[in-house]
């Protein structure tokens, strides 16, 4: 198996390299994800709703144009979702003050119990990791990620980060 050495020789990865580094994201995303789903599984759910509960706790009161946005889903597949939500007492869905047209998502005191219990198991796993590897690493991690994500996605997600400072 070869392994990356130096920073000069990333400039001129073999397909060999990037295959492994390909197959390593589907391994880190599986470990990712491993832990909310056994939880979610307990509960019926699937990663469609650990994905709605995170941005809706991101961003209270977001509306469902907003996440739909968000997440790049149909909104047949998000009201599905949301439905169960909804209906299980961990969203609250209220219509607009301004626009009646718009529903705006926030999560009950069990939706933000959930989300916790989700994103604290994550947390732990990318904190072992970033351990592990080191605050270079991670910086170079954030790095890759962001230059593969998408403009309009990367854009949105800067957003996202600014609005936590």
């Amino acid at each position: 198996m070869a392994e990356f050495q130096g920073g000069e020789n990333l400039l001129f990865l073999t397909d060999e390299q990037l295959r492994q580094g390909i197959e390593a994201m589907f391994f880190a995303y599986r470990g990712f994800t491993a832990d909310p789903d056994r939880i979610l599984a307990t509960m019926a759910y699937g990663r469609a709703h650990h994905r709605a509960v995170h941005f809706i706790s991101r961003s209270p009161g977001t509306t469902v144009n907003n996440l739909l946005n968000i997440l790049g889903v149909t909104k047949q597949s998000l009201n599905r979702v949301l439905r169960t939500l909804v209906e299980d007492g961990l969203v609250d869905s209220r219509v607009g003050k301004a626009d009646k047209r718009e529903r705006h998502l926030f999560l009950t005191d069990a939706g933000e119990a959930l989300e916790r219990k989700l994103s604290d198991a994550q947390r732990a796993r990318m904190r072992a990791a970033y351990r592990a590897a080191g605050p270079e690493a991670v910086a170079g991690f954030r790095q890759v990620l962001e230059a593969m994500m998408e403009p309009e996605l990367r854009r949105r997600y800067y957003g996202i980060r600014e609005n936590e400072v």
